[in-house]
């Protein structure tokens, strides 16, 4: 199956709808030339009412770190966003709930075979770097963001989540924005320029 035939399949998918808050509306975008991916957890309200994935502050908070104007970072030539739920999946106790578990086992193998450029996955969150590193991933997320370097032999960034809720996990651990984000900034770069075989 070609992407655009999968990802139509995608956007009517209702394989949820009975455990959603609204009715399902798929949130992704991917181009067969893409070279980063970026998963992320799932779309909050206000990326879930525009159908544009993170067009929010996490959003705004994301694209500065990768030094990425909006014009790249939704150029699906160059970047896959493709997250651990595709639907908002509603409010918690503490924010919102979790991605639909369902989601990522069901769409997001066919979607990888159909991307045969990527050169660089961003793990954005528990939910990404506990999916796609399983028993490999540190005790707690500071740890694994910290092992970065450990991870790109597989192609893969782990990054803490942008969102504005993590504002006192980023205070209270500087060397991200002053180490990691340097070197993210490159590593895109890097995987964007590339003119090497896939991994």
């Amino acid at each position: 199956m070609t992407l655009p035939t999968l990802l139509q399949e995608v956007y009517t998918c209702t394989h949820c709808r009975d455990m959603l808050p609204f009715a399902p509306n798929p949130v992704l975008r991917a181009g067969e030339e893409a070279r980063i991916l970026i998963v992320g957890q799932a779309p909050g309200t206000k990326v879930h009412a525009t159908g544009i994935p993170w067009n929010d502050a996490s959003g705004n908070r994301l694209r500065v770190w990768l030094n990425m104007p909006p014009e790249q970072f939704y150029d699906t030539q160059q970047v896959a966003i493709i997250p651990m739920g595709f639907c908002y999946p509603g409010k918690g106790s503490s924010g919102d709930l979790p991605p639909r578990p369902e989601c990522a086992p069901l769409w997001h193998p066919r979607l990888l075979a159909t991307l045969p450029n990527i050169r660089l996955t961003l793990l954005i969150g528990h939910y990404a770097q506990a999916y796609y590193l399983g028993n490999t991933r540190k005790k707690t997320l500071k740890d694994t963001v910290a092992a970065w370097e450990k991870y790109q032999q597989q192609g893969f960034f782990p990054l803490v989540h942008p969102s504005p809720r993590n504002q006192r996990w980023l205070r209270n651990n500087p060397w991200f924005e002053k180490s990691v984000i340097p070197a993210l900034r490159n590593t895109v770069q890097q995987a964007l320029h590339s003119n090497n075989d896939h991994r």
